[in-house]
């Protein structure tokens, strides 16, 4: 197979439905937030009563579903929703607004899209947004990736203009709310959980037929069209949704199964969406995802973590490199509930509830977070707090570590009030930080001249 574009920048622009190309490589982050449904007391006073709420829309609705409907109009994602659609999309969620509102919750727990701040860390490049809209890039620029009409490396923080992307076409009618690119494949998320795949359509591998040059996003056919998905996430030529049901999440793989990143028990390849059947057999209900370049990790209700794929390096936390073609409980984060999780190139990094950092993996770029140990491996094949991190003052909410397999790693870390730091190699001053002039990046998390609040 030829080589695929190696830098496509894409984008879903803040406060908008619209996606954007700067020019042709890097994937949107996602989070973990685990909301209460709010609604719950009142549904146990409700049940008692069985009172209806004469009001609109339905004057047949009890005062739970009125409950529901009402913070359903409240999220973003259905405020400018034509009522026919909103319909639709109920009816695809199980006919009831509670649970339409257990969709719309589940989607913002597990990939942000909620209006705030978001950073990713790119194949040599960084992009970071800020919560008023603005779109920082830095770094790499041979392609022009950075979006600033120019092919020179930005080593520091460059506001990008408005006017430099270029619209996509294709998906102008199309509701986005999470984007995600993969080595070989670009998906795209709706509001209404409809998955939409385009380029590397050999073999039907996009879940349908196309030709391997087709630039146009189409509809992921098979069992997923008519089960609304919440996450999305994408690695070396696979592709994972977190799908929602009644009853709870579940998770379907399609793409290349070399080592066993599908998580099917095989290495063998799916050209269609296939349910991963071994979180059922864990007791385990997946609520986000995160896909490294050959590994996934799956955050559990619980706050388990589940990896699986290939363990170069210890990525799999496992204590050794053997890779896993089925979930596999992380046993050394046994004593922490994980609120968040993040997969890199062969690096795993997990965020507990009590706002302490692990990491492990691939130690030789530097970017785990704590300084190589000489005379000692650099890889590290179980999770290893990461105290470098406690600088920052306060709680560090999110994570996003490259995943590009052709260029060296490098971590951003995000605290809740939007402050950034930055850890990994920077040779194309991928961090946003000055270094000295003998320096090529640092294990020690710098912190990046941007607010991103």
């Amino acid at each position: 197979m030829s080589s695929a574009p190696t830098a496509w920048s894409l984008m879903i622009w803040p406060g908008s439905r619209q996606v954007f190309f700067t020019s042709p490589s890097s994937r949107p982050p996602t989070t973990a937030f685990d909301p209460s449904l709010r609604w719950l007391p009142l549904q146990a006073t409700c049940s008692f009563f069985r009172q209806h709420g004469g009001l609109p829309p339905d004057e047949r609705l009890p005062l739970t579903e009125l409950a529901a409907f009402d913070m359903c109009r409240r999220r973003v994602a259905l405020a400018s929703m034509a009522a026919e659609e909103e319909e639709a999309l109920k009816q695809r969620c199980g006919g009831s607004y509670k649970l339409l509102l257990k969709y719309l919750l589940a989607g913002e727990r597990a990939c942000d899209r909620r209006e705030k701040f978001q950073v990713v860390a790119g194949p040599g490049f960084s992009i970071a947004v800020t919560s008023n809209g603005e779109v920082h890039t830095f770094g790499h620029n041979h392609s022009g990736q950075l979006g600033h009409g120019t092919l020179s490396n930005e080593e520091t923080p460059r506001l990008i203009s408005i006017k430099t992307p270029v619209l996509l076409e294709s998906l102008k009618d199309i509701f986005v709310v999470q984007a995600t690119i993969g080595h070989f494949l670009t998906a795209i998320l709706s509001r209404e959980g409809r998955v939409y795949t385009l380029s590397w359509g050999v073999d039907g591998r996009l879940g349908h037929n196309t030709d391997v040059m087709d630039r146009t996003p189409r509809l992921l056919s098979g069992v997923l069209e008519d089960k609304p998905v919440v996450q999305i996430a994408a690695g070396n030529c696979y592709l994972l949704a977190l799908a929602f049901q009644p009853n709870g999440m579940c998770v379907y793989s399609l793409g290349c199964g070399l080592g066993g990143k599908l998580s099917h028990g095989s290495t063998d390849d799916e050209h269609h969406p296939r349910l991963i059947a071994h979180f059922a057999i864990l007791n385990l209900q997946p609520i986000a995802l995160s896909a490294g370049s050959w590994h996934a990790i799956a955050l559990g209700k619980d706050g388990r973590i589940c990896t699986w794929g290939w363990g170069h390096n210890g990525c799999l936390g496992h204590g050794d490199e053997d890779y896993q073609t089925l979930p596999k409980v992380v046993k050394g984060l046994s004593h922490v509930k994980v609120v968040h999780v993040a997969a890199g190139l062969c690096t795993t990094f997990v965020i507990a509830e009590n706002g302490d950092i692990y990491s492990f993996g691939r130690g030789s770029d530097s970017n785990l977070g704590y300084p190589p140990q000489y005379g000692h491996r650099l890889d590290q094949l179980t999770p290893k707090l990461v105290t470098s991190l406690t600088c920052a003052g306060e709680k560090i909410i999110w994570l996003s570590a490259t995943k590009e397999h052709e260029v060296a790693g490098h971590t951003f870390a995000m605290t809740e009030s939007g402050k950034l730091y930055a850890f990994g190699i920077a040779i194309y001053g991928q961090l946003g930080i000055k270094l000295l002039q003998d320096q090529n990046g640092t294990s020690n998390p710098q912190r990046v001249d941007i607010d991103l609040s």
